[in-house]
């Protein structure tokens, strides 16, 4: 069900995207297993589901990289942490208030899966390299120690649904490094600049 489902809702957003184009809105998938729709190499796509929410990211600037969660999955305190976070990411999330530790755990893991998507990485990404600050400021790439890692080309987003998802998105624009300010907003173009839809 949830297979048709995504799939109806690509084709959806697919066609708002490219106003009537890409009809068939056919999936394919590259050697990395990254989907991308067939026929249609301007738009980039990117699929994300959990606990009944689906989310579709597409742009036509670049590569995205979408994922959702529940915030209230209890991922902190059971070592996950240990196998996505950075040294500096655990120690922050260890200073924060108790009740503050799970739901930044996913934040985290959700913009690194968002991240890995758009850098078409996927299973070779390894979330212990890179991170986030786990306080909500804006999103910027750190490396291992905390210090802000050289990645400027990827904006980011992630936001909590009045569900209670965590969707988070990335994407990666080689271009965006030309452009005064763009890296240093932490948020994709909106839909009104017709770029970046999730």
């Amino acid at each position: 069900m949830e297979y048709a489902a995504s799939r109806m809702l690509l084709r959806y957003a697919a066609r708002t995207v490219v106003h009537g184009g890409a009809s068939s809105s056919e999936l394919g998938y590259g050697p990395t297993g990254r989907p991308y729709l067939r026929g249609c190499d301007k738009v980039d796509i990117s699929l994300s589901h959990a606990d009944g929410v689906m989310v579709v990211g597409l742009t036509t600037r670049g590569l995205i990289g979408v994922d959702v969660e529940r915030t209230d999955r209890q991922a902190y305190g059971k070592g996950f942490g240990r196998h996505i976070c950075t040294p500096y990411e655990l120690v922050s999330l260890a200073n924060l208030p108790e009740y503050e530790r799970n739901s930044s755990l996913i934040r985290l893991w959700t913009l690194k899966e968002a991240y890995s998507k758009a850098m078409g990485q996927a299973m070779k990404f390894r979330f212990t390299e890179v991170g986030f600050a786990p306080d909500g400021g804006p999103v910027r790439v750190r490396r291992p120690d905390g210090s802000l890692g050289g990645n400027h080309e990827c904006a980011f987003s992630s936001v909590v649904l009045d569900s209670g998802h965590r969707v988070s998105a990335a994407v990666f624009d080689a271009a965006a490094a030309k452009e005064p300010n763009r890296a240093e907003s932490g948020t994709p173009r909106s839909t009104a600049d017709g770029d970046c839809f999730a």
